[in-house]
């Protein structure tokens, strides 16, 4: 939080109890443990009033937590979101329902896990996106671009990713986002820590959405890529493209694009050099 906000996340992180605890006497909520932090949250679960297990988020951009309350709800047709409960925009609070068992993807059986991917895709891209939707999918990569590829001036990041390899995947993604045809409301940021498990009942369960016009292969291309160290990017786009009934040319070539941005979160994390080494591979 303090490499996204700054100083001041420290500040607001002091806070965060207390203003939790303020939530929980107004709300009447139970609250739990933490979740493990994020980038741009705290997360906690709780009870709700009625006993239903939930979750409150707090955050110190404000903005961001309103877009996704509306995006959450943009979604709520679909059954494949959490349902939103409560909202605080002033504070930059929100409590959703928790998610149940709320095993991430990346822990399921990897067998299923194509099937209910594209199960999942088949029911987020099937809402129709309201009437001038003010995000698209260009607007989303311009600014993941900029953001990310001030990195570059790292020297770990600096050493791995040159600038040739930036421009090649920034020109990879003006071609595919040119040639798009097909525009569904898409989640935007549907990778595997965002999709959890909702019981047999429900399928699995999108969080956290970016929601944004544009190709449907964008859902897809980050569980695709994290095929890297496992089966391989290829085997995998073949599979889930397969699955999901995309376009398994386009799904590749994205994951060409989005390629350096997985390398630079490995190199953060200290991800394994083999699975580095297939990224750049794939972004050559």
């Amino acid at each position: 939080m303090v490499r996204r906000f700054g100083p001041k996340a420290e500040g607001w992180l002091a806070e965060a109890p207390l203003v939790a605890e303020r939530l929980a006497a107004r709300w009447g909520l139970v609250l739990g443990e933490l979740f493990e932090s994020g980038a741009s949250s705290v997360v906690m679960r709780c009870q709700w009033s009625d006993g239903t297990p939930a979750v409150l988020k707090l955050s110190p951009d404000r903005t961001l937590l309103t877009k996704q309350v509306e995006m959450l709800r943009v979604f709520a047709p679909s059954g494949r979101v959490p349902a939103v409960l409560a909202i605080d925009a002033a504070v930059g609070a929100m409590v959703l329902e928790e998610i149940l068992p709320g095993t991430e993807a990346e822990d399921l059986p990897d067998a299923a896990l194509p099937r209910q991917w594209g199960e999942l895709l088949a029911a987020l891209h099937a809402v129709a996106p309201p009437t001038d939707w003010p995000w698209d999918l260009r607007g989303r990569l311009d600014e993941a671009f900029i953001r990310i590829g001030r990195r570059l001036t790292e020297p770990a990041i600096g050493a791995r990713i040159d600038q040739t390899t930036w421009q090649r995947a920034l020109r990879r993604c003006a071609t595919l986002l040119d040639t798009q045809t097909r525009l569904v409301l898409l989640h935007g940021d549907l990778h595997l820590a965002n999709v959890l498990d909702g019981g047999p009942s429900r399928g699995l369960v999108a969080i956290d959405p970016k929601a944004c016009i544009g190709d449907p292969c964008f859902d897809a291309v980050d569980y695709v890529v994290a095929g890297a160290g496992h089966e391989g990017v290829e085997a995998r786009c073949q599979r889930v493209a397969t699955a999901c009934g995309l376009d398994g040319d386009r799904l590749y070539s994205w994951s060409q694009v989005i390629a350096p941005m997985f390398v630079i979160a490995h190199l953060t994390h200290g991800g394994p050099e083999p699975v580095i080494d297939e990224l750049l591979a794939l972004a050559s």
